[in-house]
């Protein structure tokens, strides 16, 4: 009876790692359609760190945008210029229990 249960318990584990390697899949495919790419990835303890470039900013159209709007362009041309500009990392993992996750990693 009690190695039944232990060979129950072992199959439970590896359906949830195979479910944890599908959503983990998943994840990559959702982030690489909106535009991260790889930049570093491990199979043996399934994470992968993907980058997204951030946007360059034109600083000369936005100043001609701002004068021409009376410095109302000026709000999102700041934002542009500290909030898009930069480069977004983020780890996807798949944790010990077998569950995917994300999370941002900081420079």
């Amino acid at each position: 009876m009690l190695k039944l249960n232990h060979i129950i318990i072992m199959n439970n584990q590896a359906l949830t790692k195979e479910e944890g390697i599908i959503k983990f899949s998943k994840i990559l495919k959702e982030k690489i359609s909106k535009g991260f790419v790889i930049e570093e990835r491990n199979d043996k303890l399934p994470f992968a760190v993907l980058l997204k470039k951030g946007i360059k900013v034109n600083h000369n159209v936005n100043f001609v945008f701002s004068c021409a709007t009376l410095g109302l362009w000026s709000i999102p041309w700041i934002y542009r210029s500290f909030i898009s500009s930069r480069d977004i990392r983020i780890l996807v993992a798949i944790d010990e229990d077998g569950n995917a996750f994300e999370d941002k990693c900081y420079n």
